[in-house]
């Protein structure tokens, strides 16, 4: 990763976007695995706004690296100072449409790396996962959440598991509405 001497405003920018945005929504769908994915348009739409309203932008370039295809990805703030990766994908066949498709995954991949951005099941999930009522969880609540979650004997790992987070600080960006249902419905 390559970088600006300074990163201080792009980084201050960056958390106040990710704090806005949500996840990128699985809304193609790869038959061949049979699995959903988000595609370059979903990590799009996931960061645009929340980039705009914040000073950021980023550019992506095309780039080859003897047998390996790929982009580089630079996130930018308006102060100048930026972010830089290279992403790239091992060439199996060296035609336009195999290229073209590394570049498209690289690109997807290297974006929402960049933003730090997950992926969303649905559009409900998205919207969830933005909060878009601002009803995000604060510190008092994931307490009580905590609190709920010993007082109803609650297995930590499955309810996460079942909110589809990883930890029980990921829940922030839910709505407290929803985690604490989830374990009236456990009593």
């Amino acid at each position: 990763m390559k970088s600006s001497e300074l990163i201080n405003e792009l980084a201050a920018a960056l958390c106040k976007a990710q704090a806005e945005m949500g996840g990128a929504v699985k809304d193609s769908s790869n038959p061949f695995f049979k699995s959903s994915y988000a595609d370059l348009t979903s990590v799009i739409k996931a960061i645009k706004q929340p980039f705009s309203d914040n000073g950021l932008s980023y550019t992506q370039f095309p780039v080859t690296f003897e047998d390996r295809i790929g982009v580089v990805t630079r996130l930018m703030h308006n102060s100048g100072q930026w972010l830089e990766m290279d992403y790239t994908l091992p060439t199996v066949k060296k035609d336009p449409q195999a290229s073209g498709s590394a570049i498209t995954y690289a690109r997807r991949y290297a974006l929402q790396s960049i933003a730090g951005i997950p992926t969303a099941d649905d559009d409900a999930e998205s919207a969830m996962l933005r909060g878009d009522d601002k009803k995000i969880i604060s510190n008092d609540q994931i307490i009580a959440i905590k609190k709920l979650i010993d007082e109803s004997n609650t297995d930590m790992d499955k309810f996460c598991k079942w909110l589809k987070v990883q930890g029980i600080d990921q829940i922030r960006a839910m709505h407290f509405d929803r985690a604490v249902a989830a374990l009236e419905a456990k009593k």
